[in-house]
Formats: structure tokens, C-alpha cells, sequence
């Protein structure tokens, strides 16, 4: 009865941190940024996207290296969350627990031990929303963490995979209603099979559950607000984060954030208000350390590669990894997939290439109109003003 009631509760922790999230989002949406007088705290401009891809691009070596090592840390990460919560009879509270709490050890330590990914320097002043966004962003990783394990405890990994590779879909909404950023009409078009794959696969798969569907939902809106907020940490003019210190900082918020949830609305064994049958042994205590150091691996090298790419290639990059993840997860579990379903998910793949091909095409539509509305204006004749000054002529 006890574990019924505890069990209750936790939907009632994701709407509060949803709204949660919603007013701190208001909140930064209306600060700015002294970085740039009047710059935006989210503003992402074609210049700056261009600039980022043309210094460092996904192909450079160090890039690539990153790549590679955060695809190997996310899919063991991804496979020992599925076993660990079998062995802990679906509990993700505990395992977002362990994940926050290691990754936030493990960084405090390197804030003070030199790293190979980033050169440490002392900070002598931060940034005037420093703590309201560290916050935000820690909310925002707690959510996206729990969220994340909710949907594997309930449904298989590549269903979940799958719904996580519609993030292209939500990209487009929240670039329209936070950025102002527009969308033509072939790039609307491309979503038509993506949401059409996402259908399919959902009616077929046969450990379809809502409170699973519905989680992995929420931590692409929660992935995609991450991103944004992380990417401009990583790459402001005046306070520009490395990639170790966010992620130290977003993870202590997030377990500040994570404590009373864990104590009030988790049943532990450990504190003698569970009666389930299981019991934390050496074996699982080894598993949940190796998972923490895991996860920390991943985050730290997902904000490395942020750094170096802009964030368009870095949610194609992240598209790429669900779907791997997809068919390495029928291969390592053994799941049972139908033919509507594994055409639903290749349609999801296909919708994803062309969305990705459509902005290519939008963005270079966009630079062309840029550089011809520069070349007129250069070209404009001018005539002499009384003064002496050449003003254009009408």
C-alpha cells in the first residue's frame, strides 16, 4: 500500500518540475546577458553558427574523437541503465540518484586536477544570472535524467529510441516560439514522415505504455531547452564555460534539486521504508558506481563536442546515436519488432534525413539572401550633401 501511495507521487514531482521549468524559462528569456550589450540570453544568429562550423568543425580530429567517445560512453551507459534497473526491480529514482551524485563528485574532483579536455583557469568573476542559470540548467538535466529512465523502465529501448528521434520535431517548435527563428515550407514537409514513423511505431510496438511514451517525450523538450542554454554557456564572448565546469556546476544544481525528491518520494530499502524483495549487494553497489562514472564520461564528452559544433550538427549528431542505439538495443536484448514496426522506424530515419537536408537548404537560402542584400547596399550610388558628406540617393 505504502509503495502504491510513493508511486503516486512521482507524476506529481515531473508536473512540478515541468512548471518549475516553465517560469525559470520566462524568467531567462526576459534577463539579458552582459556578454553583449542587448544580446539575448538565447540568441543563436547564422553568423555565429557559421563561424562555429567553419573553426571546428564535426570532421576535425579533436571533434571526431569526441564524437566517437561519446557514442561508446552513451550505448554502455544506455545497456547497463536497462540491466541495472531490472536488478533494481524498475526503480530510476535510485539510478538518476547515483548517476547525479557520481558525475558531481567525479567533477568536483576535476575542477581541481588537471584534464586532457580543457585547460583549467581561475575564474576571478561570473556572469550576473550565474546562479539562476546554473539552476535552470540543473533542473533541466535532473528532469531529462529521471524522464529518461522512466521511459526505459516501461518501455523497450528501441521504442524509446525511437520516440527520441523525433527531437528534430520539437527543434523546430521551440526555435519558432523562443528563438523567432522561421521555418520554410519544405523543412514543415519533411516532418510528415517523421511524425508518421513515430505513428506506426507506437501502435505496433507491443511494450507500448503511456507513462513510457510520454516520458521520452518530455526529455526531448527537455533535451532541446538543455541545449540551447548549454551551447550559448559554451560559447559567449565574455563568460565562456568549459565543458567540465558546466557539467559541475549543472550537475550539483541538479542534486540539490534531487535530494528531498529522493528522500520523500523514493522507497528505499537502505532506510527500512521499502518491502521490496530486493537487496543492494556488492554486485549492484559495483554496477551503480561503474554506471555513475559511466554517465559522467558521457555528459562530460556530450559538452566537449557541444563546444566545437554548432547546435544543428549536434542534434543531427545526437540523431544518428538513437538510431544506432535503436538496432544495437534489438540486437543486444532481443526485441520483438514487427514489419509495420520496422517500417515505421525507417520512416522515422528517412524523415530525419530529409528535415536535416531541408534546413541545409534554408540555411544557405538564408546566407545567399544575406550576401546579395550586403552587395546592394555596397553598390547603392550616393551623392554629396551640402556639407560635404555622401548620402544615398533615392
Amino acid at each position: 500500500m505504502e509503495l502504491c501511495g510513493l508511486s503516486s507521487r512521482v507524476p506529481l514531482l515531473f508536473t512540478v518540475a515541468c512548471e518549475v521549468s516553465a517560469r525559470a524559462l520566462l524568467y531567462l528569456l526576459l534577463a539579458r546577458s552582459e556578454s553583449t550589450p542587448g544580446e539575448p540570453v538565447l540568441k543563436i544568429t547564422i553568423t555565429e553558427t557559421t563561424l562555429i562550423e567553419a573553426q571546428a568543425g564535426v570532421w576535425s580530429s579533436r571533434a571526431l574523437s569526441y564524437l566517437t567517445l561519446w557514442y561508446f560512453f552513451s550505448f554502455c551507459t544506455l545497456f547497463l541503465n536497462k540491466y541495472i534497473l531490472s536488478l533494481l526491480e524498475g526503480e530510476p529514482s535510485m539510478l538518476g540518484a547515483v548517476q547525479m551524485l557520481s558525475t558531481t563528485v567525479i567533477g568536483c574532483v576535476k575542477m581541481f586536477v588537471p584534464c586532457p579536455l580543457y585547460h583549467h583557469k581561475s575564474r576571478t568573476e561570473y556572469p550576473p544570472n550565474f546562479l539562476m542559470t546554473m539552476l535552470f540548467v540543473g533542473l533541466m538535466r535532473f528532469t531529462t535524467v529521471v524522464l529518461g529512465l522512466v521511459s526505459l523502465k516501461n518501455v523497450a529501448v528501441s521504442f524509446a529510441e525511437t520516440v527520441k528521434s523525433s527531437a528534430p520535431i520539437f527543434t523546430v517548435i521551440m526555435s519558432r516560439l523562443i528563438l523567432g527563428e522561421y521555418t520554410g515550407f519544405w523543412v514543415n514537409l519533411s516532418l510528415v514522415p517523421v511524425m508518421a514513423g513515430l505513428a506506426l511505431c507506437t501502435a505496433t510496438e507491443v511494450s507500448f505504455n503511456m507513462l513510457g511514451f510520454s516520458a521520452a517525450l518530455s526529455t526531448n523538450i527537455m533535451d532541446c531547452l538543455q541545449n540551447v542554454f548549454s551551447k550559448k554557456l559554451l560559447s559567449g564572448d565574455k563568460y565562456r564555460f568549459s565543458p567540465p565546469e558546466l557539467q559541475f556546476y549543472t550537475s550539483a544544481a541538479a542534486v540539490i534539486m534531487l535530494i528531498p525528491a529522493w528522500i520523500f518520494l523514493m522507497d528505499l530499502p537502505l532506510m527500512g521504508k521499502g518491502d521490496r524483495s530486493f537487496r543492494l549487494s556488492q554486485d549492484i553497489v559495483l554496477l551503480l558506481l561503474f554506471d555513475g562514472v559511466l554517465f559522467h564520461l558521457q555528459s562530460v564528452t556530450a559538452y566537449a563536442l557541444m563546444g566545437r559544433i554548432s547546435p544543428v550538427t549536434f542534434s543531427v549528431a545526437s540523431t544518428v546515436k538513437h538510431a544506432l542505439s535503436i538496432w544495437l538495443s534489438i540486437i543486444v536484448f532481443s526485441n520483438p519488432i514487427t514489419l509495420v514496426s520496422a517500417a515505421g522506424t525507417l520512416m522515422v530515419f528517412l524523415g530525419v534525413l530529409l528535415y536535416n537536408k531541408a534546413k541545409q537548404m534554408q540555411r544557405e537560402c538564408l546566407v545567399q539572401q544575406a550576401l546579395e542584400q550586403s552587395s546592394e547596399a555596397q553598390q547603392e550610388p550616393t551623392a554629396p550633401d551640402a556639407d560635404g558628406t555622401a548620402a544615398p540617393l533615392d
